[in-house]
């Protein structure tokens, strides 16, 4: 039996779609907060910080993404429901989509933190963190759909009919079952 499950978790592993930067924090985690005390004495640390993205800047050789910094869960997720301490940069050297990195998309980034940039926020200007990102993940958005797709499930899509009770000829028939449908109509 032992055999089998540590197949199981090595297969289940293996499909965990997260970059080992983004699934480990690094050893000594540097929070937003103490960066932005004293940027310098954490030059070229190593940080997991993560947000939602506000705007995406491309360049000729690298892209800056500007994110709304939130706290990380224990699986690197950013919290939105805590609330946010501020904004920083993320650097990438590779061409990031303005069409992929959508605004208010969850990402989580890790890297070294590079230093600040100066950035005008709608009249005042700030000084932001930036970091140089080594590996960078977007959160898959879902979306939860409550229509009654007919078959004993409450989600998905019935293109025939999209809700409950079903309606069979002169009255509504209350099972969603098609093996439990009358066999003959009352007219």
């Amino acid at each position: 039996m032992r055999p089998h499950l540590l197949l199981i978790c090595l297969l289940l592993n293996a499909c965990s779609n997260l970059p080992l930067a983004i699934k480990n924090p690094p050893q000594f985690d540097i929070s937003y907060s103490q960066a932005v005390q004293k940027i310098s004495n954490y030059k070229d640390a190593p940080v997991r910080w993560g947000g939602l993205i506000i705007n995406v800047e491309n360049e000729q050789n690298f892209s800056l993404v500007q994110v709304l910094y939130y706290p990380l869960d224990s699986g690197g997720k950013p919290q939105t429901d805590q609330p946010n301490e501020g904004r920083f940069i993320i650097k990438s050297p590779e061409f990031l989509d303005p069409a992929v990195y959508t605004v208010n998309t969850k990402i989580t980034v890790a890297g070294t933190l590079a230093g600040d940039l100066e950035r005008t926020i709608g009249k005042k200007v700030m000084r932001l963190p930036l970091i140089s990102a080594t590996a960078i993940h977007l959160w898959p958005v879902y979306v939860y759909d409550n229509r009654y797709d007919g078959f004993g499930y409450g989600y998905g899509y019935n293109p025939y009919y999209g809700g409950y009770p079903y309606y069979w000829g002169s009255y509504y028939w209350p099972s969603a079952s098609p093996f439990m449908r009358p066999a003959f109509r009352p007219r």
